[in-house]
């Protein structure tokens, strides 16, 4: 393609388009993520909508690739297709529209090309199949060398008749998905790891709004641990909007548990108060569930056993939508959103002492319930404490 300059985009979604009576409602909770994305773009823009059509117009001079880059991390959009428009009118006019469009945006014309055409306007005097083949004859006149390959051309010109014509030949993927806030809110566990922000991704591309909290272990993990996870929180908030980071200091609770508690079931007891915790904030700032990175088997704390000992303290649902992934589909999924460079950093958010050597992996409710009783007399206060403690963070990547 050529570096002719788009001042319109078409924004396609999928899923919204079968929401029916509440459709207008997803389309407007995407109109005002789209306008959010834009904030971070270089330029003037404005969001309309036509007819279950999405536009970004540009009215200034902008920054293509930014553009490109922020819409493609709206949840809901589908596509995103740089567009010229023009004046609907006779066919004649449609077809010079169209080798037009051809003359500017490309530099070689003997690729092999397909006419596709939508028609909302129904009263427009021709269907859809007798402008395709005018159309396409038109083209074939003013590019001797194009060819017809209706099942895989290398360029297909799409044609849509509405008040406007829009003509288009590139559909930019988006990240699909529904637009944020549109399911509800929902607390992630966020660690320093590769895992959790990765869960956060996926629910919040269902349409969830995040909220987050991290358990900070001064002076066993550093102020660098917690600058990390920050950046992390960031770096999701690219998709998903502002998440509001709740740093809970949770030093004493770990000491006191690692004093009285048998050190094989370290890491579930305090697995177990971190819930506790975040269920609390989750409650207080109206989330409808907890989000966490646990997959199956990973690691000694998500064995089946040890996740169904974890959720007993719990009266929220807990999504985990790592579930039943490996850790390489995890780190490729890291890679492709962006906080994997990040997640590997060498500053860990759990420091070592805190870890027994040989974990239980298949707890007992029973047994883990008796051992939590010897932190009677200090543990709600040490939970007291640590909420009313904690520092909440406003993450956002906006300018």
């Amino acid at each position: 393609m050529s570096d002719f300059t788009f001042h319109k985009f078409l924004i396609k979604y999928a899923e919204i388009g079968v929401k029916g009576k509440n459709r207008h409602l997803f389309e407007s909770a995407l109109m005002q993520q789209i306008k959010y994305a834009l904030k971070k773009t270089e330029g003037s823009f404005s969001v309309s909508r036509e007819q279950g059509r999405i536009f970004v117009d540009a009215e200034s001079d902008y920054d293509y690739d930014g553009l490109i880059e922020n819409l493609q991390r709206v949840f809901g959009i589908s596509g995103i297709c740089p567009v010229v428009q023009a004046p609907i009118g006779p066919i004649e006019q449609l077809c010079g529209y169209v080798t037009d469009f051809l003359a500017q945006v490309y530099e070689r014309h003997d690729q092999t090309f397909k006419v596709q055409t939508r028609r909302p306007k129904k009263d427009y005097p021709m269907d859809s199949m007798e402008v395709n083949r005018e159309i396409g004859g038109a083209v074939l006149d003013a590019f001797p060398e194009m060819k017809v390959d209706v099942h895989k051309p290398e360029i297909l010109i799409s044609v849509e008749l509405r008040e406007q014509v829009y003509i288009y030949s590139h559909v930019i993927p988006g990240p699909g998905g529904m637009p944020v806030g549109t399911n509800g809110k929902g607390m992630l566990l966020l660690s320093g790891g590769i895992d959790s922000p990765v869960a956060g991704w996926m629910v919040a591309k269902r349409g969830v709004k995040l909220d987050a909290v991290y358990f900070h272990a001064p002076p066993y993990t550093s102020d660098r641990a917690k600058e990390k996870v920050v950046e992390l929180a960031r770096l999701v908030s690219r998709y998903t909007g502002p998440i509001y980071l709740h740093v809970v200091n949770f030093t004493d609770i770990q000491l006191a548990i690692y004093e009285k508690c048998p050190h094989d079931e370290l890491t579930i007891i305090m697995r177990r108060y971190m819930m506790r915790i975040a269920e609390h904030f989750a409650r207080e700032t109206e989330c409808l569930g907890l989000i966490t990175g646990e997959s199956i088997g990973q690691v000694a704390s998500q064995t089946m056993h040890s996740l169904a000992v974890t959720n007993e303290v719990c009266t929220m649902p807990v999504f985990r939508p790592l579930i039943g992934m490996d850790k390489q589909e995890i780190i490729d999924l890291s890679e492709k959103i962006g906080t994997y460079e990040t997640s590997i950093l060498p500053y860990e958010d759990c420091c070592t002492i805190f870890v027994a050597k040989h974990p239980v992996t298949k707890p007992n409710l029973n047994i883990i319930k008796h051992s939590e009783t010897k932190l009677d007399g200090v543990i709600d206060d040490l939970m007291k404490a640590a909420v009313e403690s904690t520092e909440v963070i406003i993450v956002s990547d906006t300018k």
